[in-house]
């Protein structure tokens, strides 16, 4: 006798076949892709020295770099044409070690790009005076009815005492918040701190929009700290553009930006000459042809500035540049780390590491 099964059961076994062989290509492929993800992580880590080894040598060469640009006596000054900030080069470096000299470097498998940025550019906040901190409220955009308690909070939070300032703000406001700290009577080592100061908002840190920029202090997460509106203000320029917490405290006139000049100049269009000055003939910052100041009195010759103001302005400026901040992003066969080091210039042989860390 025979026995025929149901058209039904080998349609059925078939659908069990066909999930079967479905199911295994779905663990094969995730086996695939966890193995393709470990063999990656391998690598990653191989490479992990030879990233740090690049991002030590590419502070090394900044510094040699920096060292050079002091060894061209026709060149008393730092300026944006030179070669560590990325320029051409003037005439004199072509009879300098400098000559040929590129931001970039190349090592083993992997390769680097520097950055290297003078923070003489903006102005100290540790030594910034009540004048100076209000012209900066001013150029950010800031109601002027809100300047007293802003630039007293951020005076109060770096002087030593517990006196407040007209409008200021010591440790019994902090004390009350969630969660409560006390200000800190000590000069800023980070600009972020600014942001736990009464009356500074990411707005007026950043400039521009706020909501878009990173929170990149660990303070900045915690509960109770300065949560951004939707509707709050937008500001053409920050803080963080105009201040620096590490600097010899004088202002690089070849190098400041033209808000950085207006803060201290105070007139846009006497701000606007001294960069047409220095940028020579093509008006533009970083050329073969710029004309930098070669020392602070020379801004006499700029249109507008009267001898009294030129005076005044010799305390808070000079014409070189002394701390630097160094960037250098490294890439090994695609895996790619940033390395940001401080760099402090005291002569062509004193050249300290003041800082150094990686992103």
């Amino acid at each position: 006798m025979k026995f025929h099964l149901p058209r039904t059961s080998a349609g059925i076994a078939l659908i069990i076949v066909m999930i079967s062989i479905t199911v295994l290509a779905i663990l094969a492929a995730g086996f695939a892709y966890s193995m393709k993800v470990e063999t990656r992580l391998a690598q990653n880590a191989n490479s992990e020295t030879e990233l740090m080894w690049l991002g030590l040598s590419g502070v090394e060469k900044a510094r040699w770099i920096l060292a050079q640009q002091l060894s061209i006596a026709q060149e008393p000054y730092d300026a944006l044409n030179q070669v560590w900030a990325g320029g051409p080069g003037s005439m004199n470096t072509s009879n300098s070690p400098l000559a040929g000299v590129t931001l970039d470097l190349q090592l083993g498998n992997g390769t680097a790009r520097l950055k290297i940025t003078d923070l003489e550019r903006r102005a100290n906040i540790n030594v910034a005076d009540e004048f100076m901190l209000e012209q900066a409220l001013r150029l950010v955009g800031v109601d002027a009815g809100d300047f007293s308690l802003i630039v007293g909070s951020i005076l109060d939070w770096i002087d030593p005492d517990d006196n407040t300032h007209i409008g200021g703000t010591e440790s019994q406001f902090y004390e009350s918040l969630d969660p409560p700290y006390y200000a800190k009577n000590k000069p800023i080592d980070d600009m972020s701190e600014l942001l736990l100061i009464n009356g500074m908002t990411p707005a007026i840190y950043w400039g521009g929009v706020a909501t878009e920029q990173p929170r990149r202090a660990y303070f900045q997460n915690q509960p109770g700290f300065a949560a951004v509106s939707g509707g709050e203000v937008s500001y053409a320029v920050g803080f963080v553009d105009l201040f620096t917490p590490i600097s010899s405290g004088r202002i690089n006139i070849n190098t400041a930006s033209l808000t950085t000049l207006q803060m201290i100049l105070v007139d846009e269009n006497i701000a606007a000459e001294v960069i047409q000055l220095r940028s020579g003939p093509d008006g533009l910052d970083g050329t073969e042809d710029d004309t930098p100041f070669r020392n602070a009195g020379e801004l006499i010759n700029v249109p507008g500035i009267s001898r009294q103001a030129v005076a005044q302005l010799q305390r808070i400026c000079d014409v070189r540049s002394r701390t630097f901040e160094v960037q250098v992003d490294v890439d090994v066969n695609g895996y790619k780390r940033q390395f940001v080091a401080i760099v402090g210039r005291n002569s062509p042989r004193d050249l300290p590491v003041l800082s150094f860390h990686w992103r």
